[in-house]
């Protein structure tokens, strides 16, 4: 639908801000600041529409937020070769102000690292697509991000949804996996060691059940699995655990045209996801089944509202029910527009179009 595809790089163009940072949501407060792993998605899906400039300031937005927390990143690599623990006031965050700041007020579990991974991977992706070089502060930042992620990719930490911080997580691991070889490829590094021992973990902890896994010691699946192939390139998407996992993803999770973030999700009531939904159907367009990748970009179509704002998930097909009115009532109703699940749509359109 041209209209939507037009309609999702205005929201996205229209809710960035001054500073190039993207909020992750312009009327949803607890949203209301700029995520790395959302905005390297977004910036993506600018770069695929061919919004260069759009990309290429958040790129600048999120470099200058690195390389002023140059300091924290060394103490960060000191502790972690001394085996300390971090606090909270000595990582980066996962979220910050338009302005580059730390959130202030609510407590956030800001340790997570798949967000910086998918930074650099999004910032190749940026080269890529224009043939530019990169900015000596974008290498900067590039390199301590780097650093940090070998470092402590091993932690536990939180996952991409926020969540289950005592514990290492599969789609984190990629993410990491994808931004170290961004960065070798962007700067020349040699991360080989980290890599192989990454995929090595990864690829290990689908031997028993043949599949890949959500977190480390645990037989269940998440959506976020999809990134192992789509687009972190872990393995390729014919390798056989890999679609195994996708196939647990259709069965668990995706029976009702959507896609649920995992199967005990009680998050606003555990709904469909639109942005999974892309998600899904990008991993399809690049399998070379454009049929069922069309099918999630229609069932996405069908989520707009008149306006054309795209929701962060739909009260549809409820994993728990009784969980949607409490969320509601803390936080009022679903993020919409999420502009996480605009680029999502951004991404699904242009790699059927590529296909076709």
């Amino acid at each position: 639908m041209a209209d939507l595809f037009r309609r999702s790089i205005e929201i996205i163009t229209s809710n960035q801000s001054p500073s190039g940072a993207y909020i992750a949501c312009p009327n949803f407060p607890t949203y209301a600041y700029c995520w790395f792993r959302d905005g390297a998605f977004i910036a993506y899906a600018m770069d695929l529409a061919g919004e260069h400039a759009s990309a290429r300031r958040f790129h600048d937005w999120a470099a200058r937020a690195i390389n002023r927390r140059q300091g924290l990143v060394a103490d960060a690599l000191a502790a972690a070769a001394s085996g300390a623990s971090l606090g909270n006031e000595d990582i980066l965050h996962t979220r910050y102000t338009l302005e580059g700041e730390e959130a202030s007020g609510e407590a956030w579990p800001n340790f997570q690292l798949d967000g910086f991974g998918t930074w650099l991977w999004a910032l190749r992706q940026h080269l890529l697509c224009t043939g530019q070089e990169p900015p000596a502060a974008w290498l900067e930042a590039a390199g301590l991000v780097a650093a940090y992620l070998a470092a402590l990719w091993q932690r536990p930490c939180f996952d991409c949804w926020e969540e289950f911080p005592d514990r290492v997580h599969s789609h984190t691991l990629a993410a990491i996996y994808a931004g170290l070889q961004a960065h070798a490829a962007i700067a020349g590094a040699n991360h080989q060691q980290v890599l192989e021992s990454i995929r090595t973990l990864l690829v290990d902890s689908s031997a028993e059940g043949g599949y890949f896994i959500k977190l480390m010691g645990s037989p269940s699946v998440d959506a976020s699995l999809i990134g192992l192939s789509t687009p972190y390139q872990v393995v390729a998407p014919e390798h056989p655990a890999m679609e195994a996992t996708i196939a647990r993803i259709e069965r668990a999770l995706a029976a009702g045209g959507g896609v649920h973030r995992y199967a005990t999700d009680t998050y606003y009531g555990g709904g469909e996801w639109v942005l999974l939904a892309g998600w899904l159907g990008w991993h399809y367009a690049e399998s070379g089944r454009p049929e069922r990748a069309r099918a999630f970009l229609d069932w996405m179509e069908s989520q707009a509202d008149e306006t054309g704002c795209l929701p962060e998930q739909t009260p549809t097909h409820l994993i728990d029910p009784e969980y949607y009115e409490p969320w509601l009532k803390r936080w009022g109703p679903v993020a919409r527009p999420l502009l996480w699940s605009h680029a999502m749509y951004i991404i699904l359109s242009q790699k059927l179009d590529a296909f076709s």
